[in-house]
């Protein structure tokens, strides 16, 4: 037994050599080689040794399989990926349109005794130019004339077109859900860019739409899926803000809850109303146009990127230049 012993002492020392040996090894390395490794995020974030370098890690592939934990998988984000949903995630805006009419149609709307009722070519216009659905009623009554209905009078003050508004507003919320449930469908790599996203603990993901609560709920519980929305670090809506876009507060609050400078979020959009919204929050911002917008001076207005759809985006080619200095560019 005292021999047993003895050589068990012996195989715990030799153990011991070898670790404090495989450690001054690692402490050793040149100074030059430490001080080369690329460093995205904390500091103090606590790192495997032998790791990649932080470029790599950051866009190595995490869809191997679905994570099994419905929350944000997020952990001290080095950069952001925020996604606009009418005409980003899905194509809405005729969707929309109709819906508007319908209410229009329900209310019997009318401007001088002529039925209101937006066209295609109209309402393109419309949605280049303001943002939100309320406003968009408010902006179409006060430059073409104050409104008659089969619910009030026509409008004498501000309040009163307000509460006509309010009404419209909630009728076309309706017909627009029963619409959605029906038709709508992710556009190309929307989705998968924002499951690569998800499943990166360096991206924080997000959604900001100026579409109104009710109606944006429907749209990403209908495409999106409750699972994929509950990964997400943001979720704001027209409602959750007091300006809409182009205003850019709705992608400032998104910053300031996710806690990155503007400089590490990259917003993803399809009109010029999106685009103001996020370089007035001083984002960088990858448009993917829609058969109304394609015509847009998007370079003109500031885009970093301009893109059909996202089938061929992915992580790598959005953030690698920003992690190694450069401008964003697909």
């Amino acid at each position: 037994m005292q021999k047993v012993a003895e050589i068990a002492a012996a195989s715990c020392a030799l153990v011991l050599l070898l670790g404090f040996a495989g450690s001054s090894r690692l402490q050793a390395a040149p100074a030059s080689a430490r001080a080369a490794r690329t460093h995205i995020g904390t500091v103090a974030r606590q790192r495997p040794l032998f790791q990649m370098r932080a470029q790599d890690r950051l866009f190595r592939s995490r869809r191997a399989g679905a994570m099994s934990v419905a929350a944000s998988n997020t952990r001290d984000p080095a950069f952001a990926l925020l996604f606009d949903c009418d005409g980003v995630i899905v194509l809405t805006e005729e969707l929309h349109r109709i819906a508007y009419n319908k209410a229009f149609e329900k209310l019997d709307i009318r401007i001088n005794g002529e039925p209101v009722e937006w066209s295609v070519e109209y309402y393109d216009i419309l949605q280049n130019t303001v943002g939100g659905g309320k406003p968009k009623m408010k902006y179409h009554f006060n430059n073409n004339g104050m409104p008659s209905s089969s619910v009030t009078g026509v409008p004498n003050t501000a309040e009163e077109l307000s509460t006509l508004v309010d009404i419209l507003q909630d009728w076309k919320t309706i017909f627009y859900k029963e619409i959605v449930g029906e038709v709508a469908t992710a556009r190309p790599g929307v989705l998968e860019l924002m499951d690569e996203a998800i499943n990166n603990p360096e991206i924080a993901v997000g959604i900001c739409s100026a579409a109104t609560k009710e109606g944006f709920e429907k749209v990403v519980n209908a495409v999106v899926g409750p699972e994929r929305l509950s990964k997400l670090d943001v979720v704001m809506a027209g409602d959750d803000v007091t300006r809409k876009k182009p205003d850019p507060l709705i992608y400032n609050l998104a910053r300031e809850k996710i806690g990155l400078p503007k400089e590490k979020c990259v917003v993803i959009e399809d009109s010029i109303v999106g685009l103001k919204a996020a370089k007035g929050a001083g984002m960088n911002c990858i448009i993917t146009y829609t058969s109304s917008t394609k015509d847009q001076d998007f370079f003109g207005e500031g885009a970093d990127a301009v893109r059909e759809d996202l089938s061929d985006v992915n992580l790598e080619r959005i953030f690698r230049p920003m992690a190694e200095g450069s401008a964003l560019a697909l």
